[in-house]
Order: C-alpha cells, then structure tokens, then sequence
C-alpha cells in the first residue's frame, strides 16, 4: 500500500458531473466491480454502494461477489483491509482515501497490545484469552488469531465473551472499554471485576491485586462519536418526549446504555425501526448521518437523534464523491489506485481470528 495523490481535477468537479462519471464508470466496470458503502457514509457516497451495511457484513458481501475483480470499500481503512482478507486471491480492494482511518482502531496498535499481554502472563499467566472488536487493525486480528482468541462485532459480543469464559477465567477486550463493559454488565460482571488497561502506565494503571481479581480487561478505548453521549441527552429527551423510546450503540458509555430501552449493532438499529410501528417516537444513539437517512427512509415515525448537535465521523467523511470519481475512473483504465493490500502471514492468522468467531456464532 502506497499513498497515491487524488487528481485535484476533481475537486473542480460540480457535484453533477462527478455523479455522472461514476455512473458511468460504473456501468463501464459491470459485473467486474462492487461498491461497499458503510451505513454512517453520507448520502451522495452510499447512493453508490451496491451493497450497505456495517464493515463485517460488507466484507461478507464483497467475498461473495466472485466474479467482481475490483472492491470499492466506502469506509474506513479496517474495513477494507477484512474485505481484503475475506476476498478471493483475484480480487483487488481499494479504499478511496487512504486517510479514512478510524479513531477507535487507531487507540490499540501492536506493540502497545503485545506488552500488555506480555505484563497480564507475568501476572495471572495463561488465564486470558484476547478478544479484539472487529474495528480494529489486521494485525490485531491476527494477534488474537495467534493466542487462541477471536474476533467479535457489537452484534455477537456476548456469544464471544461467553465462549471465551469457558476456556479461561479472564478477558482482556480490545479496543473498545464500552462494548466490552456494556456486554459484561449485560452478562452479570460486577463493574468492579472490569478494571480499565491504560496502555500509557505500567500495568496498565493496575495493581497486581486488581489484575487477579479481574474477569475482563477494559482497553482504554472508544470511538469518539459515541463517546459524546451523555445521560442527561437521554433525560432532555424524556421531559420533552413523554413517549420517546431510546435506542443506542453498545459503543455508549454505560451511563447511556443503562439509560436507554433498548442498545445493539447498527444492524440492530436498523432492524428495530424498519420493524418498528408507524407513529413510534425514537431517539437514536449512533452516528448522525444513519439518524438521518432513517428518518428519511422511514417518515411515519419520529427519528431524532440522542443529541442532534453531535459530530459527525470525520474520517468516514474523508471517502468523498471527488476520490470515488478519481478511483473508479482509474480502474476503467486498469489502474488500481489506493489499493488495501494485507501481507499474507498477517491475514493467515486474521482468518483464523474471524473463521473462529463464525465457529462460535
């Protein structure tokens, strides 16, 4: 992978020739191209998209799609790097930015998460299995592939950490603390038997004592849209809404989720309010551009979200109609620009990660 510079043409582009020349690019690459669009892309992305859903089930989506030579991910970079992993060996992922990362991955890198492992055997020895949150790195994935543990999505969490409590006594969940917090509550863990690893201090913050008698160890770690929410958004809600139902990510903090009627993945939220009774009044607890795109796909129920004035996911916001033009134009032309390559002994154990995790679930 290699930063390759977008033409700045583009971006002199009016918004209604870029839309036309990724039509046509489109229909000149055929069966040959799919384009993934991630539900929090903004509508004059994701209206290109073949496919939308959250980045696992894209993933899935694009390794299905065999005869397809190209993948479009419009997303951030570790989804396209699981598309690359899942895909077939003829099949090439492009990520239109390569500067569309994610903040939650980019809180746990590898050598941060191997000395942490390192200090926990010191400690308690062979009593933990890793368990990394499909938002993160490949070579996470394949860190956790290598030491018997698995991969997880907000979706399958409690099934995961319930397996993983039947092979060892401990956890040590990565890198999102509020997933891995709100799971264990939900599974009955005392908050006091979930201690946060800080990996700036040794031990992480922890005494030895607090790492003995922990069950699950809490990277410190979230992504910072949901990390805004707060439970007093959620009790506004309730004074000028008598009727409102709250529905929030597992990413919130536990303030929010124990505030909340209902929490799950982002297929979750979908689910509930295409499923939900005309005239319901829902609050939603999750990136804003999917708040809005529900509240237009569904307009006989009232949709707001948790806190209107929240920001938006900036670096998703880097995947723009001027870079998708630029790498669907340059694919026409055979040139894959921006390509989301995993090196083969990362992604072996990755696989391994994300086939054990579809074993349990």
């Amino acid at each position: 992978m290699y930063f390759v510079p977008i033409d700045e043409k583009y971006y002199r582009m009016r918004a209604d020739e870029l839309d036309a020349r990724i039509s046509a690019a489109k229909d000149a690459l055929g069966d040959r191209l799919v384009v993934l669009g991630h539900h929090y892309q903004h509508d004059d992305v994701i209206k290109f998209a073949d496919y939308r859903g959250d980045s696992f089930k894209l993933s899935q989506m694009a390794a299905a799609q065999t005869e397809a030579d190209y993948i479009v991910f419009c997303g951030v970079h570790f989804m396209a790097e699981s598309a690359d992993i899942l895909s077939g060996p003829h099949q090439r992922v492009s990520l239109p930015d390569l500067k569309a990362g994610c903040h939650m991955a980019d809180m746990a890198d590898i050598d941060a998460v191997e000395e942490c492992w390192a200090d926990l055997m010191s400690v308690v020895g062979e009593t933990v299995v890793p368990i990394t949150y499909m938002n993160s790195a490949a070579d996470l994935k394949a860190f956790v592939g290598r030491n018997q543990g698995a991969v997880c999505t907000s979706a399958n969490a409690r099934a995961i950490l319930e397996w993983s409590f039947d092979q060892k006594r401990r956890v040590l969940f990565f890198p999102d603390e509020h997933l891995g917090r709100n799971v264990g509550w939900e599974m009955g863990v005392p908050l006091g038997s979930m201690i946060l690893w800080d990996p700036d201090k040794p031990n992480g913050g922890n005494t030895p004592e607090a790492i003995e008698d922990s069950r699950i160890v809490l990277w410190k770690g979230n992504c910072p849209v949901h990390q805004l929410f707060n439970a007093k958004h959620v009790q506004r809600l309730r004074e000028v809404f008598a009727d409102i139902q709250v529905l929030v990510h597992p990413e919130c903090k536990h303030e929010v989720v124990e505030q909340a009627d209902l929490s799950g993945s982002t297929g979750f939220i979908v689910k509930t309010i295409e499923e939900a009774q005309p005239g319901s009044q829902w609050a939603i607890g999750t990136e804003l551009h999917l708040v809005n795109r529900l509240a237009k796909e569904h307009p006989d129920k009232f949709i707001v979200s948790v806190d209107p004035n929240m920001c938006l996911c900036t670096t998703m916001n880097r995947i723009d109609r001027p870079h998708l033009a630029w790498v669907m134009e340059n694919l026409v032309k055979g040139s894959v620009v921006n390509e989301i390559k995993v090196a083969d002994d990362i992604a072996e154990w990755a696989i391994i990660a994300l086939n054990r995790m579809l074993d349990i679930v």
